[in-house]
């Protein structure tokens, strides 16, 4: 199969993966929304620094290192596979002692119990992550969509039923451990690899001297992604950390779903042609243009009709979230624009500026929220905003030295799209402010089909480049069928 070949069928199972895991999280946070309450959710929100420290720690970049790497053999995978697995077991260890430490920090003693067993998860993927890495260098993205569905579904039902038999904040945490063991029992068992005994020291400090800055930057990127909710928890009520949670998970939803599915499909596929740098630009742009053709408008019309959204799909007891959904949904039009600048350098291997762009961003991260917390929670919502804007110029800045794909060569790309989006949402504004109804569902009917009917319209009369890139690849997909 050739390289494009396998690019566009991955792609495909990899949105089928994504879409469909984010179809099943979002039905059933929908309906855990109804029953818990916002402060529950608060709670998981104050520990997403911890999880997300574990995970980075776990993994340390090796598999990063593995899928760059053309000549990995089994002695490679098996040596990343235990350092993971000696790595997760010790970072539980730490965790679990350090669990007081945070609940005492929030004064939430319930935290401890969570952590503790939330952090299990850490276990478990690392009995797979190995697998995973394989899969996704082969590109075999159907194979993970077979895996990761079932698993969702089987937590999510998990979740569900806990919340309605009265168990409140636990319903969250064990829904994602029954995910995680789901997970890890069928990579093992439909994965063809196993890992032999063999610990090659020369290999693993290879994959480790590439490895250990992608995670130190991971690390750095989890403390500061997180320093938000760490700040909200600390200084407001735990139903505070559940608002700005709810509204990160709504923007975060067509983010992850299109974003994310590319970047996985990308950085295999941006390795592979990482020596030609014309190519890597010309494929760079297209998928930079796609992802924000996707995103845009999904994220202002939802902006636009966020009032009447929230209150329909999770009622009104979550309408103080809406402004910071509205707020936050600039940032997460930035953010695929973000990955694919720091994709540019993993590819070209350097982890090193991919490490000290890190720095620098989360340097800006600390003056913002020191600056933001003045002026209470939209001051830190707004904060946010300036340094993901101030970041774009940095990133783009080497990707530009890289591949010769300057910020201002990636604004003049974009900014047509995004107007272009804007004025639609726009149109949707007005539409719902001179034809109001009481029904949400009718006004979330109405402003969807004006907005989705202008956006292809204009796309059409305009000519623009990113809806004929979709078109076609819509028309490869039926072809093969």
């Amino acid at each position: 199969m050739s390289l494009r070949k396998q690019a566009t069928s991955g792609l495909v199972w990899t949105f089928a993966e994504q879409f469909g895991n984010q179809l099943i999280g979002f039905v059933v946070s929908l309906i855990l929304a109804r029953v818990l309450l916002p402060a529950e959710f608060g709670l998981i929100g104050m520990i997403a620094i911890l999880v997300g420290l574990g995970r980075v720690l776990v993994d340390s970049g090796l598999t990063q290192s593995l899928i760059r790497d053309k000549n990995s053999d089994q002695e490679d995978y098996s040596t990343v596979f235990y350092f993971n697995l000696v790595a997760s077991i010790l970072v539980y260890i730490l965790i679990y002692f350090i669990a007081p430490l945070v609940s005492d920090f929030y004064s939430q003693p319930i935290l401890t119990t969570i952590i503790r067993l939330y952090c299990l998860t850490f276990v478990f993927s690392a009995f797979k992550s190995v697998q995973m890495t394989r899969l996704t260098k082969q590109l075999n993205f159907k194979l993970q969509t077979m895996i990761t569905l079932p698993s969702n579904i089987v937590g999510g039902i998990t979740g569900i039923y806990m919340a309605y038999a009265g168990y409140g904040v636990y319903s969250l945490v064990w829904s994602q451990i029954v995910i995680s063991i789901i997970s890890t029992i069928q990579v093992w068992f439909y994965s063809k690899w196993k890992p032999s005994w063999q610990f090659n020291y020369t290999k693993f400090k290879d994959h480790f001297n590439y490895g250990y800055k992608l995670a130190l930057s991971g690390i750095i990127d989890v403390l500061f992604k997180n320093s938000y909710l760490i700040i909200i928890g600390k200084f407001f009520p735990p139903q505070q950390v559940g608002f700005y949670t709810r509204a990160e998970t709504m923007n975060q939803l067509p983010v992850n779903n299109i974003s994310n599915a590319l970047k996985k499909v990308t950085f295999p596929l941006f390795a592979s042609i990482q020596g030609d740098n014309k190519r890597l630009k010309r494929a760079y742009r297209q998928i930079m243009q796609m992802v924000v053709y996707l995103i845009s408008p999904v994220l202002i019309f939802l902006a636009v009709l966020a009032e009447p959204t929230f209150r329909f799909l999770f009622t009104e007891k979550w309408l103080p979230a809406v402004p910071y959904f509205q707020i936050l949904c600039i940032t997460g039009i930035l953010k695929p624009i973000h990955s694919y600048n720091l994709n540019v350098l993993k590819v070209k291997g350097r982890s090193d500026l991919f490490l000290r762009l890190s720095v620098i961003e989360k340097a800006l991260i600390i003056i913002g929220i020191l600056i933001g917390l003045q002026f209470g929670i939209y001051g830190l919502l707004y904060a946010q905003v300036a340094v993901s804007a101030t970041t774009f110029f940095m990133n783009a800045h080497y990707t530009d030295k890289f591949i010769d794909y300057s910020a201002w060569e990636q604004i003049k790309t974009l900014i047509p799209i995004i107007a272009l989006a804007t004025v639609c949402g726009a149109l949707i504004y007005l539409v719902d402010y001179y034809i109001y109804s009481k029904l949400d569902i009718v006004r979330m009917l109405i402003g969807g089909s004006i907005g989705a009917i202008s956006y292809i319209g204009l796309s059409i009369i305009f000519k623009m480049d990113s809806y004929k890139h979709f078109k076609k690849l819509i028309a490869k997909k039926k072809v093969k069928q």
